[in-house]
């Protein structure tokens, strides 16, 4: 009898799977099972691992302001948009949903079709009605996009243009962090699971507390809910694990997969593009008949980000961005991550082409 090939996981832009460092991180926070807030010796004890798991994610972020721990990148994201001292909100059209949810009410700006960078004069007009908080993903979930990329001149100089105004600029790295280094901004948005930290972990990165208007009684009171010291473990331990660099495929490997899908289909590329997520579309087949197809092939990916992919409308990004509806609706988004294998990678190729 024929053997069942192992399946593949590219889906990693939804979650990836948990590192073996933190995993020990994680089982080291579960023996300290105090709670850090407590005064006894017990609680000081966690509280003295849970500082030391703040500091040790700082240091590999290379971050050099404050750090609130949150259960993941959509509270992150609440706490920013929803706290900023700031009268206004102002958000990219290709943001994630969690963003939207966050900040309901906010002033959308526009990405120009098939553009990298939100309408400098949209954005330029809606930061001169008053002070505003402006949030921009560093890396598009869906696209694959450098939205701010760190070290370019017009991401520099779009960080200018918010300052000018006496602006905050908030960058969601939900996908970028510990992958890239981190933009310039005044607030930063982490989430463990992405880079191979435990679920229900993330962190809120503030140049200084006095942006934030506070509101807990916890993370020197800018957060409610005991903190989660067996998470932030693995968190720091995932981090210190590496970066792309500690990958099981090599950065030319993973450009050179995505342009091999491409090739074979058609690449949705609005600009400057990471890799390790692509967005790919099929010919003729929609994307959830593409889903089922390749999951019965033995491979995990998925049509737009995780929130949104098992819905039938089209995706909102991909709109923003300008893609025409008969591409979007045929779409998908494959995604690596660190335990991604070049023979994984070769397997999909192989079964991609063989779907054309």
């Amino acid at each position: 009898m024929r053997a069942i090939p192992d399946r593949v996981y590219l889906d990693h832009a939804a979650t990836s799977p948990l590192r073996p460092e933190a995993r020990a991180g994680m089982e080291e926070g579960f023996r300290l099972w105090a709670n850090p807030s407590s005064p006894h010796a017990e609680g000081r004890k966690a509280r003295a691992a849970l500082e030391d798991a703040r500091e040790r994610i700082k240091r590999s972020l290379g971050w050099d302001g404050e750090l609130i721990f949150t259960s993941g990148a959509s509270e992150a994201l609440w706490i920013a948009l929803g706290r900023a001292k700031a009268k206004r909100r102002i958000v990219s059209a290709v943001e994630h949903d969690a963003v939207f949810r966050a900040a309901p009410d906010a002033e959308v700006i526009p990405i120009p079709p098939f553009g990298a960078e939100p309408d400098r004069e949209a954005l330029g007009e809606a930061l001169g009605r008053g002070k505003a908080i402006f949030a921009l993903q560093s890396l598009n979930s869906e696209t694959g996009t450098r939205m701010l990329d760190v070290g370019s001149e017009h991401s520099q100089d779009l960080a200018r243009q918010v300052r000018a105004a006496s602006g905050l600029l908030l960058a969601d790295c939900s996908q970028s962090a510990g992958k890239r280094p981190l933009p310039d901004a005044d607030m930063i948005v982490v989430s463990a699971h992405k880079f191979g930290g435990p679920i229900g972990i993330g962190a809120l990165l503030v140049r200084d507390f006095s942006l934030l208007e506070p509101g807990g009684g916890h993370e020197r009171g800018y957060r409610q809910g005991t903190e989660n010291l067996p998470g932030a473990m693995g968190m720091a331990a995932a981090l210190e694990a590496g970066g792309l660099d500690s990958w099981a495929t090599s950065e030319s490997e993973r450009l050179d997969f995505g342009q091999t899908i491409w090739a074979a289909g058609e690449g949705i590329v609005m600009g400057p593009q990471c890799s390790h997520i692509f967005a790919v579309a099929h010919p003729t087949i929609s994307a959830q008949a593409l889903l089922i197809r390749l999951d019965a092939m033995g491979f995990a990916v998925s049509a737009g980000s995780a929130c949104s992919s098992g819905t039938l409308k089209k995706s909102r990004v991909l709109d923003a961005f300008g893609v025409p509806d008969d591409v979007a609706a045929r779409t998908i988004r494959v995604s690596l991550g660190w335990s991604t294998t070049p023979e994984e990678l070769e397997r999909f190729a192989e079964a991609w082409g063989s779907l054309i």
